[in-house]
């Protein structure tokens, strides 16, 4: 992709245009400027991480697992998308305004997700909330907040190691007081 290669600053419509073979007007015909093709661009890598997510909720195991390997899945997921995407990673950090400004339909999405997970531990007696909204939504800030140094690299947490899944549980279901 044109964005990964060159940056959003650097990329004309005239190079939208030629590397999708399409005339400039009829690009216009669709998007008023290359940042709406970039939030575009966006919006489609976050589609993968929809479906990925979703495939998780869809899982049948019980909530507390599900729930581990939906924090695991996004990390992952977004690590993929901003290092496939290349510069993006730049501009992720960079403008970091216009990606949280084509993720809000994301992050609302995730938290659905996260809502329906935790119902359903509430349900089968795993967990024992009060409040399933607001649960929700700080479990989406504190896992987005691991997003940035997972993409970076300084954090290197991996579902596959027991350890890690041990961490990441412990920190979730049992808070500060885990041993």
């Amino acid at each position: 992709m044109l964005f990964a290669k060159n940056g959003v600053e650097s990329t004309t419509m005239n190079d939208i245009a030629k590397a999708s073979q399409r005339g400039r007007r009829t690009l216009y015909t669709y998007f008023s400027s290359k940042n709406d093709i970039y939030k575009a661009v966006i919006e489609s890598e976050l589609d993968v991480l929809y479906n990925k997510l979703e495939e998780v909720t869809r899982r049948d195991m019980p909530a507390d697992d599900k729930l581990l390997m939906l924090a695991f899945t996004r990390l992952n997921a977004i690590k993929e998308v901003v290092t496939r995407n290349g510069t993006l990673k730049a501009d992720f950090f960079r403008d970091i305004w216009q990606v949280e400004t084509v993720r809000k339909g994301f992050d609302n999405k995730e938290i659905y997700y996260l809502e329906v997970i935790i119902r359903d531990g509430c349900e089968k007696g795993i967990f024992h909330l009060k409040d399933i909204k607001q649960t929700a939504e700080i479990l989406h800030y504190a896992f987005k907040g691991l997003e940035v140094p997972t993409i970076r690299g300084a954090l290197k947490l991996d579902y596959s190691k027991k350890g890690d899944r041990e961490l990441i549980s412990n920190l979730i279901f049992k808070g500060l007081y885990s041993e």
